[in-house]
């Protein structure tokens, strides 16, 4: 059976979007493919890489990626997910083929302020809110 592909978007591809790739594989990659693209290109959040480390998923060899290649490539996607801010969500290229768009507004570690540890906090929130919808996602999909 061939896999359902899902493709995550955010605005630098630096964190929820390479959290929610990395949890539906992890969750479900027997059923799915995931990747993750972002608006512009990025620079991998160490914040999300040490927040995924906690729970057993390394991202920290991830490469950010640029969605307006993969829109060129022709690549084809069963589901695109945003998982940025509504006004951003809006600037993502429509993918030919795709069966279904969805969005999901996260806050985004980058713009977080406070401690390091404060960060640090706030982006394990985010983690755990992204991980709550790709469960509901795996489970309304079946």
């Amino acid at each position: 059976m061939e896999k359902v592909k899902v493709l995550f978007v955010c605005i630098h591809n630096s964190a929820r979007s390479q959290m929610a790739e990395a949890l539906l594989n992890h969750l479900a990659g027997d059923k799915y493919e995931a990747t993750s693209a972002g608006l512009e290109k990025g620079t991998l959040n160490q914040l999300a890489v040490r927040v995924m480390s906690e729970i057993g998923i390394d991202i920290s060899k991830n490469q950010t990626k640029d969605v307006f290649e993969f829109f060129k490539s022709g690549r084809l996607f069963n589901y695109v997910v945003t998982v940025c801010d509504a006004a951003n969500s809006e600037r993502c290229p429509i993918f030919p083929g795709v069966s279904k768009t969805l969005h999901w507004s996260f806050e985004d570690p980058s713009s977080l302020s406070g401690t390091e540890e404060e960060k640090l906090e706030k982006t394990r929130k985010i983690r755990d809110e992204i991980q709550v919808e790709i469960r509901k996602f795996i489970e309304s999909c079946h």
